[in-house]
């Protein structure tokens, strides 16, 4: 199963001043996410961001906030828990008709299906946020895509567990290109020539 940029939405989790300098190869990091973020708006791929409680660790870096349509601050470390959902769902549908003439359980606004139900995420800490947001979004029943080379935790042992985690939990791991080029398909795609130089890059720290 490929990724399908028309079905995608990306979330990038918790990129915040005062916590990069403290992520292992944080720098790089960084860069993959900046570069997530600019093929996503490329593409049309709506962009969310969260901070963890912004007040202590401070805002995300100004360049990646930039990028996101919205940022979520919250206190819980799983986004889900702060409304991240209800965001990347579509809104409700109201019944058709004149309500009074539908039986009771057709009264009711009816949850549409998500229309884009892949979430690509990727963030810091891998082992704390990012997991815990991930997990509750498979829970929630989208199909959840984790960026390893976007993620980040303070120490290596940290992150790689919860790749494994997350991975067993039913996440599909990949890394910035693969989503890059399977949003992109072909090198025929209107955006393919822009984005090339960027790729070819490849989310060069300070770039």
């Amino acid at each position: 199963m490929l990724l399908d940029a028309s079905t995608s939405q990306l979330v990038l989790v918790d990129y915040q001043e005062r916590l990069m300098p403290a992520i292992f190869e944080g720098a790089s990091v960084l860069a993959r996410a900046r570069l997530l973020a600019q093929v996503a708006r490329r593409l049309q791929v709506p962009v969310w961001g969260t901070e963890q409680n912004p007040s202590r660790l401070g805002a995300n870096d100004a360049a990646l906030r930039a990028l996101c349509q919205q940022t979520l601050a919250k206190m819980h470390f799983s986004a889900v828990e702060e409304g991240l959902g209800e965001w990347l769902r579509p809104p409700a549908k109201a019944p058709a008709g004149n309500a009074r003439s539908l039986p009771r359980h057709l009264q009711k606004p009816q949850q549409a299906a998500p229309a884009r139900g892949s979430i690509v995420i990727a963030g810091c800490e891998a082992h704390v946020c990012l997991l815990q947001t991930a997990l509750d979004l498979l829970e929630d029943e989208f199909e959840v895509w984790v960026v390893t080379d976007a993620c980040g935790s303070r120490t290596e042992r940290n992150r790689d567990a919860a790749f494994d985690r997350l991975a067993g939990a039913g996440a599909e791991l990949v890394t910035t290109e693969m989503v890059a080029f399977e949003w992109l398909r072909s090198c025929e795609h209107p955006a393919f020539k822009d984005l090339l130089p960027l790729l070819k890059e490849g989310g060069t720290p300070g770039a």
